[in-house]
């Protein structure tokens, strides 16, 4: 596995022909110092834009070199980084490129119309698509290949790489030959997955010829399920998600778990742009660049800042006093970073394997209820191996085939526990649930939304035992002999309709019992509504509350406790050369301020922050780091208890075994 580097840039460099004198104020010695005194110890330089503008001296294309480029620009970014040992990968654009789009119209993706995708041909922007199974990838090879024959190159980041639905001449050729109907839009997109991985396997091994130490990443914007057949064409992964660019705050948490499983590397990727790429001339608030930036590390990740250099190539030094304060912080860190991976005991399975959504609202619900909890977990799929954990969750709408069914009985039998909620669980034609062990068999949908659940006993506690409005439609179910009943749903006098309605929203309970809400059978929980959904619709505080409940009573001695607020973030991770744990403290807490993103302007302390970690022998010493602020333990239980004297951000502490 390669090993990356832990402070990154992606240096951005879009540059119209519009605009003159390009890289004419471009200085190697300033450029290389100003990153070498912010910390940087890679950055990803461009060698040909969206633009499809090339920024070195090429032979083959010189048509396509910048019409007012005038110097080798990528050499010399390339000589003077590495004469300060500053790795420099080459970064390439792949299905965004203007001039091949105006140049070669017949490569374009198609729509089923037989339209160019992306804009339109008189409004601004290069985001029509090039298609991969085109001629196009001739030129792209040769363009690699001459790349290695100007320059070292450590590594390649090709850009915008992800499947198309395409009906271009190429692609339904390439159906045809297949027996496929291109008329199918299914047959399309599952040829466009085929087309893409393939493109990915072949561009890999072809730049492996040449240096197969050479690192490749192609992005896509997302790491997901789909990435897992061509996982072996990356080196590396980096998850681009710029939380004020649209991906948001939860994105990165429930990217970095599930791709961390597929055996890379993995580097974040956020930028200093106040909003998003090619934001010109704006800056992140110092808090949300450490919080990003010091997210990476506690999720086990390295960290890269995305930034665009000005069109006459003079390096910004207030963004780069903005990424030097964050970037010494993250050096002094790296040595309890450096080989560390996640501790975890939870997975939970995503819907994303069987949609197409990126981050599904049962992802975003799960990823904040449990980051909530201070709960350790993993984004995982239905090849992910279970045995490593303690409790699975199938948040709301996992359909459980007969292989899956099989591989989670076999998970429960060796002693795991399971929690599955609303349709999770049911076969792959929803009728009937696949897995005896939920203990209920299905009736139907619930008759009435919303209704109501009414906590009770262990799964309540915390929660007064009244009526707690479900808002989203739950399932009717039967318990199966054996089963316990946790809790119940109360019905509302009515449904709501234009017949019949109460007040501004929801009818009210009538206080009649209609069916389960939540079952317990064994170590395996089922809750009747979707709870995931909902929580990431509007956060109601009682289905967290019944979800953590659930946990407890599977997971009675998590692998952490903390005392805090429950916008701390807790990770866990091992460094196992060193013999230690990290724990890693972060408390930053994201605010709605205007009307597009989240922002954080304000680091707010936390004092005196009790934890408990579960540890598997004796330890040694408890300690902030890189301080080396020895603290105070006990050892109880199967549990190391401290307590933190200041979380001011983000606070690691290391427990070494002795």
């Amino acid at each position: 596995m390669v090993d990356l580097r832990f402070r990154q840039i992606h240096m951005d460099f879009h540059t119209s022909e519009n605009i003159g004198g390009v890289g004419q104020d471009f200085d190697p010695e300033v450029f290389a110092a100003t990153l070498e005194r912010a910390h940087v110890d890679s950055v990803t330089c461009f060698a040909r834009c969206h633009h499809g503008w090339i920024y070195t001296n090429t032979a083959l294309f010189p048509e396509r070199r910048h019409p007012h480029l005038e110097r080798d620009l990528l050499k010399e970014q390339i000589e003077a980084c590495h004469a300060r040992d500053i790795r420099v990968p080459i970064y390439t654009t792949v299905q965004w490129d203007h001039f091949t789009a105006n140049l070669h119209p017949e490569w374009l993706v198609l729509d089923e119309r037989g339209c160019p995708t992306g804009t339109p041909l008189y409004e601004a922007g290069f985001y029509r698509r090039l298609c991969v199974n085109s001629p196009y990838v001739d030129f792209l090879k040769a363009h690699v290949e001459e790349l290695f024959e100007l320059l070292p190159v450590d590594g390649f980041f090709f850009d915008i790489v992800a499947p198309q639905d395409c009906s271009c001449r190429y692609c339904r050729a390439g159906m045809a030959r297949e027996g496929l109907e291109p008329a199918d839009p299914a047959a399309r997109r599952a040829y466009a997955v085929r087309v893409m991985d393939a493109f990915k396997l072949d561009m890999t091994a072809f730049v492996q010829r040449f240096n197969p130490d050479c690192t490749v990443f192609y992005n896509a914007g997302h790491i997901g399920p789909e990435h897992r057949v061509s996982a072996e064409a990356y080196s590396h992964f980096e998850l681009e998600s710029l939380p004020s660019g649209g991906w948001g705050y939860v994105h990165f948490p429930a990217a970095v778990r599930y791709a961390r499983g597929l055996g890379h590397d993995c580097m974040g990727m956020t930028g200093k742009f106040h909003t998003s790429w090619g934001d010109f001339h704006s800056f992140k608030n110092p808090a949300a660049l450490q919080f990003e930036c010091f997210q990476m590390l506690a999720q086990g990740a390295k960290c890269s800042i995305g930034d665009q250099l000005h069109p006459s190539g003079a390096i910004c030094q207030t963004t780069y006093d903005l990424v030097g304060g964050v970037y010494a912080e993250v050096a002094a860190k790296e040595p309890w970073c450096q080989g560390a991976r996640a501790v975890t005991e939870i997975g939970v399975l995503t819907p994303a394997e069987t949609s197409e959504e990126r981050v599904p609202a049962e992802i975003i619900g799960a990823v904040r209820m449990l980051q909530e909890g201070g709960h350790q977990f993993d984004i995982l799929d239905s090849l992910s191996d279970f045995e490593r954990y303690s409790v699975l969750v199938l948040p709301d709408r996992i359909p459980v085939s007969a292989v899956l069914a099989g591989k989670l009985s076999r998970y429960l039998e060796a002693g795991g526990a399971l929690i599955a909620s609303h349709c999770s669980g049911l076969n792959e034609l929803g009728d009937a649930f696949a897995l005896d062990a939920l203990g209920v068999s299905l009736v139907g949908e619930a008759p009435y939304s919303p209704d109501f659940v009414l906590p009770a006993g262990e799964i309540g506690r915390g929660l007064p035992e009244t009526e707690h409005v479900m808002y989203m439609r739950g399932m009717q179910v039967d318990p199966m002999a054996g089963s316990e009943v946790l809790a119940q749903v109360v019905m509302p006098y009515f449904n709501r309709t234009y017949k019949h309605f109460c007040s501004h929203r929801h009818t009210p309970s009538a206080g009649v019992v209609g069916y389960p809400a939540v079952v317990r059978r064994g170590r395996v929980i089922y809750f009747a509504h979707p709870i995931f959904a909902q929580y990431a619709r509007n956060a109601p505080r009682w289905c967290k509350q019944l979800l953590l409940n659930a946990l407890d009573m599977l997971l009675p001695e998590p692998l952490v406790r903390v005392e805090a607020p429950s916008a701390a973030i807790a990770s866990l991770t091992e460094q196992e050369a060193s013999a230690r744990l990290i724990l890693h403290l972060l408390y930053y807490v994201p605010e709605r301020r205007g009307e597009d993103f989240d922002v954080i302007e304000d680091v707010v302390p936390l004092r005196d922050v009790a934890a408990s970690v579960r540890v598997p022998r004796a330890v040694s010493a408890v300690a902030c780091v890189p301080s080396g602020e020895p603290l105070a333990f006990t050892q109880t239980g199967g549990r190391v208890r401290f307590v933190v004297p200041e979380v001011r951000g983000h606070q690691m502490v290391a427990i070494t075994y002795a």
